[in-house]
């Protein structure tokens, strides 16, 4: 009999996490389902996650329209196995034996949905390597 390895568990974090950390999330578990514990998270979460990368995300078949930005905390951090990190510059805690990525990528805020769509198909490609990553 195999014992069944712990799924690993990735934090997404930026400022508001209105945008790139949101969608990192949903792409992921859309992707990797719950083969992946799947966080988010803001080191100054806005009050609502941006109108243009709903819908951006709902033309790729994904509803973040019940969503809302997560503060960070040093849990979820301390939770994580892999904390990827997109623009959050200093603020994210760091904890020996955690993997950490920082995605750069252009910001959303502010942006309309023309501008968010290379940025969401952006990540799209970074969230599936991720994922053959972590499932290799």
């Amino acid at each position: 009999m195999t014992v069944p390895t712990p799924r690993p568990s990735v934090l997404f974090v930026c400022v508001h996490n209105a945008g790139r950390s949101q969608m990192a999330a949903a792409f992921l578990t859309q992707i990797a389902g719950d083969r992946v514990e799947v966080r988010s998270a803001g080191s100054a979460p806005a009050d609502t996650v941006n109108p243009a990368v709903v819908e951006a995300m709902r033309e790729a078949g994904v509803d973040l329209s019940a969503e809302t930005p997560k503060v960070l905390t040093v849990e979820a951090v301390r939770a994580s196995d892999v904390v990827i990190t997109m623009g959050c510059g200093d603020t994210c805690p760091v904890f020996p034996g955690k993997r950490y990525l920082d995605w750069q990528l252009d910001d959303p805020a502010g942006q309309g949905v023309d501008a968010v769509r290379p940025i969401r198909d952006d990540i799209e490609r970074r969230v599936r390597t991720l994922v053959a990553e972590l499932e290799g």
